[in-house]
């Protein structure tokens, strides 16, 4: 019991306290509002206030001209009604459009809708942009991939409109490389066109807006950033599992699914700076699109307009990687030295090429251009597009029966045909 009746002595001195300590508080917190009461109207008085006291039904914009008077213009609150995103997307939404592949039939081809029945054939939808009105015809740049298939002079394409309406459009060239194509359609009622704008000046972290038409959602608009500028992606062409081209890509975070393929990548300022193509698909992996930039998109549709096709420098050559090769055969069909990790086949050449002038042939192994290694295909497309003009002329390095040969082509621009 005596613990007891010790903490119930102990309890009333505390309470006593806490009295005492309650009436202390409650007096000091009426002088300090009394002090903030009267001193708040000679500290406005003095302007030492970021604003102004005025009676509750005096006039507002007397009391905003009373801050005016200030040495210092009082800063406007006043929220746009209009974003610099939505000024961009409102300069280019009518331009960009809906490109629908008649010809893709096989399950899980690019950007397929479900069937709605199994009689209906499957469509293949992407995106596009119109970038130039020429007599009666509209210029649509969308993705190679996206018309892969259709047939050039045939209805195998349309072209959505922003309002709705479907029209015919014809191919006027395609390029497998730079995954690029352009398509005319009748420019009746059509009036807006996009502004290309320069990739190259483009900043690692400014803002990107991607305009497409995912999962056919026409006119869906994502917001992220440049997330990088200079990216090269291997491409698998030939769909061996090797390396047939890198491609030159701007890497955002702005969303770009099925559907966006072939659409708009702008800047701010309502300017298309690429041309959405793919995006890196994996479980683990969100926020890693990519679009062909224009530094890319400009001279590709230019050729594609004034030829059909993009004119690279050309060898004359039917290619073939040796990593494509099992390595067993490198000694015994090619006679290649233990030294030789790489190269490129010549498989076939065609007749009056620049390869057969030079005196390249069937079964030789080509392991360098001037001064670089060559190790597969794609080391001989990058330097031949990247590195060299048509009428230059490359010293050729290659093996044929085991013994190392140099040789000197001059580059055409012509693509070649075998003679019969």
């Amino acid at each position: 019991m005596g613990y007891y009746d010790q903490h119930t002595n102990e309890g009333k001195k505390r309470s006593e306290k806490s009295n005492r300590s309650g009436i202390y508080g409650l007096i000091g917190a009426v002088i300090g509002a009394l002090i903030v009461v009267f001193t708040i109207p000679v500290l406005a008085g003095q302007g030492l206030l970021p604003y102004t006291i005025a009676p509750a039904d005096s006039d507002p914009e007397q009391a905003e001209e009373t801050e005016d008077d200030g040495d210092t213009p009082a800063e406007s609150a006043e929220i746009e009604p209009a974003s610099e995103v939505s000024e961009a997307v409102a300069d280019v939404e009518d331009a960009v459009v809906g490109v629908v592949n008649m010809q893709i039939h096989e399950e899980g081809g690019f950007f397929m809708p479900e069937q709605e029945s199994p009689n209906e054939e499957p469509e293949g939808t992407g995106s596009g942009v119109i970038y130039k009105i020429e007599g009666d015809r509209a210029y649509v740049v969308t993705n190679q991939h996206v018309i892969e298939g259709a047939t050039v002079g045939s209805s195998d394409i349309e072209v959505t409109l922003n309002d709705g309406s479907r029209v015919e459009a014809e191919i006027v060239g395609e390029d497998v490389l730079t995954d690029l194509a352009v398509l005319t359609i009748d420019a009746d009622g059509i009036d807006t066109t996009a502004d290309f704008g320069d990739s190259d000046q483009l900043q690692t972290g400014e803002p990107a807006i991607a305009i497409g038409n995912p999962l056919a959602f026409e006119g869906s608009v994502t917001l992220g950033i440049i997330s990088a500028v200079d990216r090269t992606i291997p491409i698998d062409l030939t769909g061996t599992g090797q390396t047939d081209w890198d491609a030159q890509v701007l890497q955002t975070d702005a969303a770009i699914n099925p559907g966006n393929s072939g659409g708009a990548l702008l800047n701010i300022h309502g300017e298309v700076i690429g041309i959405n193509s793919m995006k890196i698909a994996q479980q683990a992996v969100e926020g890693i699109g990519f679009a062909i930039p224009t530094s890319v998109v400009l001279p590709t549709i230019e050729d594609l307009e004034e030829h059909g096709e993009v004119l690279r420098p050309q060898m004359g050559i039917v290619l073939r990687s040796m990593q494509e090769i099992p390595s067993a055969f490198w000694e015994e069909e090619f006679n290649l030295p233990d030294d030789v990790t790489g190269g490129v086949l010549v498989e076939d050449v065609e007749a009056g090429s620049p390869a057969e002038e030079g005196g390249l042939e069937t079964g030789d192994v080509i392991v360098g251009l001037d001064d670089e290694e060559i190790s597969d295909a794609n080391d001989l497309r990058r330097y031949l597009y990247n590195e060299s003009d048509v009428d230059d002329t490359l010293d050729v390095t290659f093996y044929r029966d085991g013994e190392e040969q140099t040789t000197d082509i001059t580059l055409a621009r012509e693509v070649f045909e075998e003679q019969p």
